[in-house]
């Protein structure tokens, strides 16, 4: 049996080792013998210094006295519990002298004392054999699973006395509203609680309580703030909740959230903070029919066509054709989507839902045809792609205006040119599966469908 020397087990431990050194003391052979496992220790007079765990073999061991000065151990030998054990780095052999803890039980006078008989019973033996087996730190309890888990209520009195509090994700949410609505919050205070919440609303089921909270009120009074830090901070955190939410997107709309959106990108704001409310609309709009017929009738093209105008750094411009481009590919995609199959309720709603949006009807009315085409102007390839993948979306609405439009087909063959060019060179120093290689299929596959 094996048994590690420990505080816990100390006084079965010492009975035990007690009896084996005094067997070994007066010449006799004890069943009891005892074995030393190396364990790593430090360095010390040129030797690595090992501290000793106790084995009891049911064999005969010779059981070695350390004394004062280093001796060195043969194989098989073995010495008492507590001795200081070391691998000598030089001779490589292990070597043995006597340990502090000994010191208390002999004398550096008397270490070969004669005649020392064995004051331990056999009963006595027994129970600290019964002892190390109870006490023995490498027993698992195997029994209940929930044995090796602590309750939350039991974890959160521990960390009480800490002075340290566990909070839910709810918990943490009404403290943050109670400190945004009190009237001691300074703006950057508030900054720093819509950052916290942009934080936890990603979560689907935290979104979902921060509007039972009225928490999507205090989001849009924000929206409302004259201060610009809290309008881009505050459409930050709606974009964030509404993203693949549909119950808060139906919460935002219904709280009136598109108009307060559409409101700000009308009126003259900083980039900063258009480019969060184009985000925080990408969200509200995306998968959700009704949010978009909303859109639609609250004039929300006209709105994006005066500011795809007006954006000369195409970041804005980008944004929006790419907008526009997830509108069409889902309806699109849901009109596809089953046309062999037999569909299911679910599915039938929201193909009906679709069918209310009028998407094409207004961009064509709108004059998108003749502005998206705009963006391929731009230098950046991320948005001359963007520009291509929307104009193939809308070519089946569009291809009269595109086959008219002489200075469409003049940068489709100059960009094709441009980017042959491009794949050439990468070929040249062995580039395969190129980025401009896509960009050329997309001007092909315009160019087909314009013939």
């Amino acid at each position: 049996m094996k048994l590690t020397s420990s505080s816990a087990a100390g006084p079965a431990l010492l009975l035990l080792l007690r009896c084996c050194q005094i067997a070994s003391i007066v010449g006799q052979k004890s069943d009891c013998a005892l074995t030393v496992v190396k364990n790593a220790g430090g360095m010390e007079g040129g030797g690595a210094d090992e501290e000793a765990e106790v084995t009891v073999d049911e064999g005969h061991l010779e059981v070695v006295q350390p004394t004062e000065d280093w001796q060195t151990l043969k194989p098989g030998q073995a010495v008492p519990a507590g001795s200081h054990v070391r691998l000598n780095l030089q001779t490589g052999q292990r070597e043995v002298r006597l340990g502090e803890e000994q010191l208390k039980y002999w004398t550096q006078e008397h270490r070969e004392t004669e005649g020392i008989q064995s004051t331990i019973s056999p009963d006595e033996l027994k129970w600290a054999m019964k002892k190390m087996e109870e006490l023995n730190p490498e027993r698992k309890d195997t029994d209940s699973v929930a044995s090796k888990y602590r309750p939350l209520d039991e974890l959160k009195r521990d960390l009480a006395q800490l002075d340290l509090l566990v909070e839910t994700d709810v918990q943490i949410m009404k403290r943050l509203l109670d400190q945004f609505n009190s009237s001691n919050s300074t703006t950057e205070q508030k900054l720093s609680i819509l950052l916290e919440l942009e934080y936890l609303v990603h979560q689907v089921d935290n979104a979902q309580t921060l509007c039972s909270m009225r928490g999507l009120q205090l989001i849009l009074e924000g929206l409302n703030s004259t201060d610009i830090r809290l309008q881009e901070s505050s459409a930050f955190v709606l974009g964030s909740a509404v993203s693949s939410n549909p119950v808060v997107q139906v919460k935002a709309v219904e709280s009136g959230a598109l108009q307060t959106l559409l409101t700000i990108l009308a009126t003259a704001q900083p980039l900063r903070v258009k480019k969060k409310v184009l985000f925080a609309v990408a969200s509200l709009l995306r998968n959700f029919p009704y949010a978009q017929r909303h859109f639609l009738s609250h004039g929300g093209l006209q709105v994006l066509s005066e500011l795809f105008r007006a954006d000369g750094g195409g970041v804005l411009r980008t944004r929006i054709v790419t907008m526009l481009y997830d509108m069409i590919s889902e309806k699109e995609l849901i009109s596809q989507t089953g046309l062999d199959l037999v569909l299911d309720a679910s599915h039938e709603e929201r193909v009906h839902q679709y069918s209310k949006v009028s998407l094409q009807g207004d961009l064509l009315e709108k004059g998108w045809c003749s502005l998206v085409p705009q963006l391929l102007e731009s230098t950046e390839h991320d948005y001359r792609e963007k520009a291509l993948r929307a104009l193939l979306a809308m070519a089946p609405m569009c291809l009269d205006q595109y086959r008219s439009d002489s200075s469409l087909l003049g940068s489709l063959l100059s960009l094709r040119d441009q980017y042959q060019e491009m794949i050439q060179s990468e070929m040249i120093v062995g580039e395969e599966n190129s980025y401009f290689a896509e960009i050329v299929e997309l001007i092909n596959a315009l160019q087909v469908q314009m013939k």
